[in-house]
């Protein structure tokens, strides 16, 4: 099983950017895929999730509205889209995977972990 995540780099403050999450080494349907921020100096927080079995997804409070996650089934790629980004949105971004994941923010309920990838937003 493999995450790769990309899409990471400076953007400024109040931009857009799309982050990616490839999977490979897994069967699409039953694999649940959380998106981690770590901010410097900070634990991983969940952000979004996505279950791949109905698309469902869940959206954390502090980040609704700006934040939302899809998927390429074709391509076997999870996203993250973030709008209108601040500076406090900088860190490393990672997604994570399971089986039988039905969609959570709790970091330890995922086994797969991409490398992670850095934004950082500048003022």
């Amino acid at each position: 099983v493999q995450l790769v995540e990309s899409g990471g780099r400076l953007v400024q403050w109040g931009e857009s950017l799309r982050l990616s999450c490839q999977l490979s080494g897994v069967t699409w349907e039953g694999y649940g895929v959380g998106w981690f921020r770590q901010l410097p100096g900070k634990s991983r927080v969940g952000v979004g999730c996505i279950n791949n079995f109905d698309d469902s997804t869940f959206i954390d409070d502090s980040v609704r509205g700006r934040l939302a996650v899809s998927t390429d089934r074709s391509k076997k790629t999870v996203y993250l889209d973030m709008d209108k980004l601040t500076p406090e949105g900088t860190g490393v971004y990672y997604c994570a995977g399971d089986i039988g994941n039905s969609c959570n923010l709790w970091s330890g309920g995922y086994t797969h972990w991409g490398q992670g990838t850095q934004v950082t937003v500048s003022s």
